[in-house]
């Protein structure tokens, strides 16, 4: 399964924000992470719709939306025509996951759903045929920076012999505390796409970063 490294933005410097961007592109990542947290879900607020929309055109990664909100049915037209390419939501929300991935297709995107670290993983299982995606954070979501949770491989390896059982090619994808002393834990658990901040973009060489992980998961 391909081996994916998804930049996330949270960690970026967003008073040079089209430049990450770009730095980002030509450092060899795959995907840009794109965090939307309302403060509800989360104890936290990021940003949405027009940070998303006025960035689009500042590089050519697709962009993997991770919606940390309490109501993300009623944003996936907004985040779709904005520029998303992938919409990953939280299976704890209130609301129907079932509608909330078809309207995913609805737009064309890829779909994922997430799962906070203390959320067991079975939970995603009875949605697995209708997803491309299911996120373990490896963090309670909300904050950037935080430490690695060693708990979390086992949901990641009991996630993977679910989907190998099945015969599906979802992608398994991790946030939180992603980086060179982690990466090859979560992949030898399973994970195939890396999401990773603060070790990325805070690296001096962002480029020496990216290979420095794909060495670990080689």
């Amino acid at each position: 399964m391909d081996i994916k490294i998804s930049a996330s933005i949270l960690s970026a410097d967003f008073g040079n924000l089209a430049c990450e961007l770009k730095r980002a592109e030509t450092s060899g990542c795959d995907m840009i992470h794109f965090d939307v947290m309302d403060g509800h879900f989360v104890p936290n607020l990021s940003y949405g719709v027009p940070v998303l929309k006025s960035i689009r055109g500042c590089t050519a990664l697709p962009f993997d939306v991770h919606l940390m909100i309490t109501d993300p049915l009623d944003f996936i037209d907004a985040f779709a025509d904005a520029g998303a390419d992938h919409i990953t939501f939280h299976e704890e929300i209130a609301s129907d996951p079932v509608r909330v991935i078809e309207k995913i297709r609805e737009k064309g995107l890829g779909a994922g759903i997430s799962i906070k670290p203390k959320t067991p993983v079975e939970r995603v299982f009875p949605l697995l045929e209708k997803l491309d995606m299911v996120l373990i954070m490896t963090v309670e979501p909300g904050f950037g920076g935080q430490g690695f949770i060693p708990e979390t491989l086992e949901k990641i390896s009991a996630l993977r012999t679910e989907i190998s059982k099945r015969g599906l090619s979802t992608d398994i994808e991790v946030d939180g505390g992603i980086g060179f002393n982690t990466s090859a834990k979560v992949r030898a658990a399973g994970a195939n796409v890396l999401v990773s901040g603060s070790y990325l973009f805070r690296a001096e060489d962002m480029a020496a970063a990216v290979a420095g992980l794909r060495r670990q998961l080689d």
